[in-house]
């Protein structure tokens, strides 16, 4: 794998996440009943740093917990398996809630669509929104982001890579070609 580009180090993520806060709360007219759910593994830590920083504007505390999408995932052989005590690594009620997903990379739709059927299966919320720090294009189900921190038309051989410091030690978002 080749780096061609850095698209975003750390001030830049920064940026684009105080940005998505701010369309957030504008977008929702506040935070009343606004969950975060972050898709595991980078998810998550977006949307803890979402949560700050709306904590930080609005001074409203936003939950939010990890979902993990293995099980609902359409590339798996065997059969998926239901375990509704698995989707989620805290327990959170959707019921009544407008949910924003929150993952790093929006590339193809499957995942996000993953995620929608296992928050199905946990509860019935008002809404569900998806914000994602870079939109790589090659969508191939009928799947757009509500909140995007950087749009980046990309080629199939290419690779969006995203490293936070809470999982890699560092912020910067790189565009690799595959070899």
């Amino acid at each position: 794998m080749i780096i061609k580009n850095e698209l975003m180090d750390e001030k830049a993520i920064n940026r684009a996440l105080t940005r998505i806060a701010h369309e957030i709360v504008e977008k929702n007219k506040g935070v009343e009943n606004l969950c975060f759910l972050g898709i595991k593994t980078r998810g998550l830590p977006l949307a803890a740093r979402l949560a700050n920083k709306i904590l930080s504007i609005e001074g409203q505390a936003v939950s939010f917990a990890e979902i993990d999408v293995t099980n609902y995932r359409d590339d798996l052989e065997s059969k998926r398996v239901e375990l509704k005590s698995d989707i989620m690594a805290i327990n959170l009620d959707l019921k009544d809630k407008k949910v924003v997903l929150v993952d790093d990379v929006l590339f193809t739709g499957r995942t996000v669509r993953a995620a929608m059927d296992a928050i199905m299966d946990y509860g019935r919320p008002v809404s569900i929104q998806l914000a994602v720090l870079v939109d790589r294009g090659h969508r191939e189900l009928p799947i757009r982001a509500d909140y995007v921190g950087k749009n980046l038309p990309t080629s199939r051989s290419e690779e969006v890579i995203v490293n936070l410091n809470e999982i890699d030690g560092r912020d910067i978002v790189l565009l690799v070609e595959n070899e």
